[in-house]
């Protein structure tokens, strides 16, 4: 009987053992490659939602650059106060913090302390530009502008003093954490978006064809990856494949020199802008933005119906910008993607459907920003220092009163040096 009942459970036991064991080779698969998006089931559905969410972006974007430079910089502010808010958050443990009432908002003192210094050093003289038709407002920012480095100090040290009297026993070591935590967000968050505002006011190109070039390197990485994706790229970001990321390689180089013959062509996207008003640019746009004719090399000439191209110089610095957004600026999305799996998480955020938070699409970005500014002002700006830097610098610098004995020695010297002559 009892033979029987064994030999009977036995068929059924080898049956159990193959299903476990088809199960345990399908859940390897799964494993394996499920990450890739060629083999995710829901992938249409996500396409739509993350393509859907991308448009709006997209429009929201445009509309805000046709606005002009002081809109992009509200833009980029109201970017990085939700970067700080979803970092933040991050460390954030709601029973600790009960037990530390205000806590919370020394985080935001020091952010808006940074941001007080940051903005200020980028955007002091424009500021005096602005107001120097009026006599009182001129003298009130000047004075401002003098005592900025002070006054920003002087905040910190506040930030500081109030961080010490709240130290409280048994929590300093999340005290502590949270302290380092709030100055690496400025130091490697906000410190690099922040070159993007730089770039803003040197000309709207320079902060646009940056950022525009990251936008199509994702897009282009993610549709290749969706279709053609089977080689997994790296670790840090399973879903990450070499076809992807070839794929978009080759579209953002292209990209870069075609989107820079466009926006060259428009005066409000290259006339720097010099002070914070709002109202349409007219200036020489510089050898950068005037159109060369090249002769095509024989052999292509034969192959193409002209024998040469019309481009602009600045088209050559494009292609730098490409490659750069395309081989180096995605490490800025692998970082990210390590710091996620460090915490645990799948996203910064959720306020991007199908993108997940700001930070999540900023974090190539802000590589870009960083490497834009410091190539702008290496290889593109002029060594030669200007009437108007000089004349912008004797304005912020010294008082009126020295302004016009500047002035009158300036004269008395020309004059002795036209009499010499």
């Amino acid at each position: 009987m009892h033979k029987g009942i064994a030999a009977g459970d036995a068929p059924n036991t080898r049956v159990r053992h193959r299903k476990r064991n088809s199960d345990v080779g399908a859940g390897a698969g799964k494993s394996n490659g499920s990450h890739l998006l060629v083999n995710d089931t829901s992938k249409y559905k996500s396409f739509l939602v993350r393509a859907y969410s991308t448009l709006w972006m997209i429009g929201g974007f445009a509309l805000i650059v046709y606005l002009g430079h002081l809109y992009i910089t509200a833009m980029v502010v109201v970017i990085q106060i939700f970067m700080a808010r979803e970092l933040f958050n991050l460390l954030r443990k709601t029973h600790e913090d009960k037990q530390l009432p205000g806590f919370r908002l020394l985080n935001w003192h020091f952010f808006f302390t940074a941001m007080l210094f940051v903005y200020g050093r980028i955007l002091s003289q424009r500021l005096v530009n602005t107001v120097t038709p009026d006599k009182v407002l001129y003298r009130l920012v000047t004075s401002l502008i003098k005592y900025h480095m002070a006054i920003c100090y002087s905040l910190y040290l506040s930030g500081f003093v109030w961080f010490i009297l709240t130290l409280k026993k048994k929590m300093y070591k999340y005290q502590f954490s949270q302290y380092a935590w709030t100055h690496m967000i400025l130091i490697v968050v906000f410190t690099q978006s922040s070159f993007t505002v730089a770039n803003i006011f040197e000309g709207i190109i320079w902060f646009l064809l940056p950022a525009s070039l990251i936008v199509i390197n994702d897009i282009f990485a993610y549709i290749c990856g969706f279709f053609f994706g089977r080689t997994p790229l790296i670790k840090l970001s399973p879903k990450k494949t070499w076809e992807g990321f070839i794929g978009a390689s080759v579209t953002t180089v292209i990209s870069a020199f075609l989107l820079a013959n466009i926006m060259g062509r428009f005066l409000w996207l290259t006339c720097p802008r010099e002070d914070l008003s709002t109202g349409w640019l007219h200036c020489d746009p510089g050898p950068l933005f005037k159109q060369e004719t090249h002769a095509l090399p024989g052999w292509i000439s034969d192959l193409l119906p002209w024998k040469e191209i019309t481009i602009f110089p600045v088209q050559w610095h494009a292609l730098c910008f490409g490659l750069f957004a395309s081989i180096i600026a995605p490490f800025g999305g692998f970082f990210a993607s390590g710091f996620k799996r460090a915490f645990k998480i799948k996203d910064f955020g959720d306020s991007i459907p199908g993108h997940g938070g700001i930070t999540d699409r900023m974090d190539c970005q802000m590589v870009m920003a960083v490497f834009a500014y410091i190539y702008h002002q290496s290889f593109v700006v002029p060594e030669v220092l200007s009437v108007d830097k000089l004349l912008d610098q004797i304005i912020t610098s010294l008082p009126l009163e020295e302004q016009q004995a500047l002035f009158m020695k300036l004269g008395q010297m020309l004059q002795e040096k036209l009499i010499e002559s």
